[in-house]
Formats: structure tokens, C-alpha cells, sequence
């Protein structure tokens, strides 16, 4: 089932990076008073916009159906387990409101990942054109200061999980406890977040080492990456990790951040489950 969920997740994330990117189809914002405003499409009409967040909706909602019925026929019951990291949340499928719940948080978790990951490369600004795959999805939020990029992880989250605890203690998700124990939970769950950024980070640094022995060519991806990583090692700089033509610079820093970011997420998931 894991399998499954995961598939269709990624067939919404699909579908909703079409529908952010579609608007920016230069046919279809085309106007009369320029030369790309009098061509029009050979190809049949696309779909409308608001079409695809219908598709997603009612994939979610089939898929909470589904998970129902297959739940309903197991000799024991299934529970469905939603992984944030500090955390996770069981939700039994042979209750309609928390399988349909799931469905949609399920998404959100993937569509939340993929943001968090869009935004550290926001703040890295990398060079065009491969940033413009950035910017398109995240829209408005790119051009925000960095500091507001920074801390909205936090604030975002925290608000979200405040939200959602009313919600996931009605249907018995999670036990009841305390304002000042949510408002914790809430700012734990909003700082571990930012340990999402550790794989982009680490891809990065990972491909910008093999970049520097072996020749890809001279696409543009590289020179985003080559920029990029330079970016993230910037704090290193001073430090002397090269021995003649050998830079260490990168491996240590993927070591650096991976285990930053195990020590945080042990210590967060304790606190988290303390509180």
C-alpha cells in the first residue's frame, strides 16, 4: 500500500506543478497587441486550469474509497501511517474519517516536501535558466526577502499543526493534551522542517564532486550546480580542505550537514514525543 500511496501522491504532485506552470504558456497568455498574442495553437484546446485541482480532489477522495475497502476486507484492521519525522500519526482505515484525512495529508506531506526543497534553492539563487524551474513553482514566495524565505518553514508549519490538532483529536488521531503542550509540539514540528533541506543540499554537493573529476558536458544544469555548491560552501571557504588538486570541501560538507541533521532529528523527535 505504501507503494501505491506513494505513486499517486507523485501523480498529484504532477498535476499540481501542472497547474501552477500552465499560466506562465505563452499561448496561453497571449495577447492581441503583440506578435505571440495572434498565433493560436494547433493543437486541440487544453484543459482549464481549475481542471487539474478537481482531478487531484477526486483522485484523494477515491483513493480514501479505496483504502476504505481494501481496510474493510483485511482479517485485522490497517492503519494507515503518516511519517513526519518527529513523529507519526495511525490512522485506522475502517473509519471514514480518519482514511480520508490521511489521503489528503498524504499529499500534503509530499506537496509540503517538495516546497520546503524549492525554497532552500530559492534562498541559494542559482543561476539561470535551471533557477526558473524554482521560480515558477513557488510563484510570489521567491521574490520574498530572504529572512521572510528563512523563517517561513517554521511559522508555516507551526500554524499548520496547530490547525490540524483540532482536527486529528476530534477523529482520536492524537490524545488531548494541554494549549501549551500543542503550541510546543507545534514549534518542534516547525523547526524540524528545516532538516528536509538536507537532501538537496547533499545531492548537490554529492553531484558537484563528481562534476569536478568527471566531465558531463556543458549543460546548464552543471553550471547551476558547480554555482549552487559553491554557494553552500561558502562557510568553508577559509578552511584549507584542498591538497594540491584534490578538494575535500564537498565531502566534508555533505558530512557535515547529514550529521547535523541526524543529532537535530534525534533530539527533536525526543522532545517532540516529551512533550
Amino acid at each position: 500500500m505504501g507503494t501505491i500511496d506513494f505513486i499517486l501522491n507523485l501523480a498529484g504532485l504532477l498535476l499540481w506543478l501542472h497547474w501552477r506552470s500552465d499560466r506562465f504558456d505563452p499561448l496561453v497568455r497571449r495577447r492581441p497587441a503583440t506578435l505571440m498574442g495572434t498565433l493560436r495553437p494547433a493543437a486541440p484546446q487544453k484543459l482549464q486550469r481549475w481542471y487539474f485541482i478537481v482531478f487531484i480532489v477526486c483522485m484523494l477522495v477515491f483513493r480514501a474509497v479505496i483504502y476504505r475497502w481494501v481496510g474493510a476486507s483485511l482479517p485485522k484492521v490497517w492503519l494507515a501511517q503518516l511519517d513526519l519525522g518527529t513523529t507519526a500519526l495511525a490512522f485506522h482505515s475502517n473509519q471514514w474519517g480518519q482514511i480520508m484525512i490521511y489521503s489528503f495529508l498524504s499529499f500534503g506531506l509530499m506537496l509540503g516536501i517538495f516546497h520546503m526543497w524549492l525554497l532552500v534553492l530559492s534562498l541559494l539563487a542559482g543561476p539561470l535558466p535551471m533557477q526558473g524551474l524554482v521560480t515558477i513553482p513557488l510563484g510570489r514566495v521567491d521574490r520574498w526577502p530572504a529572512w521572510a524565505k528563512a523563517v517561513l518553514p517554521l511559522v508555516f508549519t507551526a500554524l499548520l499543526w496547530w490547525l490540524l490538532t483540532w482536527l486529528l483529536l476530534r477523529l482520536g488521531v492524537v490524545t488531548r493534551m494541554s494549549s501549551a503542550g500543542r503550541f510546543q509540539q507545534s514549534v518542534v514540528l516547525g523547526a524540524s522542517t528545516y532538516l528536509l533541506w538536507q537532501y538537496p543540499l547533499g545531492i548537490i554537493l554529492l553531484l558537484h564532486l563528481l562534476n569536478s573529476y568527471i566531465y558531463f558536458g556543458r549543460h546548464p544544469i552543471w553550471k547551476y550546480i558547480n554555482e549552487t555548491a559553491h554557494t553552500i560552501l561558502q562557510p568553508l571557504r577559509r578552511v584549507p580542505l584542498q591538497t594540491g588538486k584534490v578538494d575535500f570541501a564537498p565531502l566534508v560538507g555533505i558530512v557535515i550537514i547529514f550529521l547535523v541533521a541526524h543529532f537535530a532529528e534525534d533530539g527533536l523527535a525526543r522532545l517532540f514525543n516529551r512533550l
